[in-house]
């Protein structure tokens, strides 16, 4: 999950080492079969790496909007408070990992630079990055986490994939509310803002449909572990842009229905 701008390039690599941390957090998880055992391992530990450097886009547009709103904006204090409820998604699932026999280390390439949209104004860079994480990203995130959790049988892995659902749909609620705020009664900055959801529209298509392979299909029971098709997920990434973020962004006046169908990537 990051905001889309112009420098979107990934640096050489960063270590996610949470071991200690994991380790003491660890829950009960059944073992699973061998063959579900290495999918399991990929899931949780992809899980935990997304998750833990997702604080750092927090943090960042924390930083951003402080310099944007103000220090003492009630919005600076909340969006911190999700960069660390991130870092405790990542310890969470790297408990996951270590419970499974794995270890809670990784090395992933480092997150995009952060993009303070220096062609913009600053509130216009603001609702830009806004747009992206909570409108987009973590509405997906929401939907996407729901479903598995659904699917899932009653029991500790349950109960912690439902803690860090209820926690993105905090940070899905929050920044819709403040974009929702934020956002003047200004048509020529709206539909600045449309041309820009395009670009984050299909960067957004591109990044989830390379999560979800249409190959990961498991067989019964696999939803103990988490394990979910990814033509179920494909098809409920399209009935989300379609059903939710679309009609939200064009309720607040966004050409959100022309940047879909307009959406390339970056």
């Amino acid at each position: 999950m990051h905001p889309v701008g112009p420098a979107d390039a990934a640096g050489d690599g960063m270590i996610v080492d949470l071991r200690e941390q994991a380790r003491a957090a660890r829950i009960a998880v059944p073992s699973p079969p061998t063959a579900l055992q290495r999918p399991a391992l990929g899931t949780w530990t992809g899980r935990m790496c997304n998750e833990y450097r997702s604080a750092s886009v927090f943090e960042a547009l924390a930083t951003q909007l402080a310099d944007t709103l103000g220090e003492d904006h009630e919005a600076v204090t909340t969006v911190r408070d999700f960069a660390d409820e991130e870092r405790k998604h990542g310890v969470l699932c790297g408990a996951v990992v270590e419970s499974l026999g794995g270890q809670a280390r990784a090395e992933i390439a480092d997150p995009p630079p952060f993009p303070l949209h220096a062609d913009a104004h600053p509130l216009e860079g603001a609702l830009r990055n806004l747009l992206s994480v909570s409108c987009l990203s973590e509405t997906v995130a929401v939907s996407l986490i729901g479903a598995e959790r659904e699917d899932m049988p009653d029991g500790p892995l349950k109960d912690l994939l439902t803690e860090i659902w209820a926690d993105e749909c905090g940070h899905a609620h929050a920044g819709w509310k403040l974009v929702a705020e934020l956002l003047p009664d200004d048509d020529a900055l709206k539909q600045r803002l449309g041309e820009y959801l395009a670009v984050a529209l299909g960067h957004l298509e591109v990044h989830e449909l390379a999560h979800l392979p249409e190959d990961a299909v498991w067989p019964e029971g696999a939803n103990t572990w988490g394990l979910c098709s990814g033509l179920d997920a494909r098809a409920l990434f399209y009935e989300t842009v379609e059903g939710v973020i679309l009609p939200g962004l064009e309720r607040m006046g966004l050409p959100a229905n022309r940047a879909w169908a307009e959406r390339r990537a970056p």
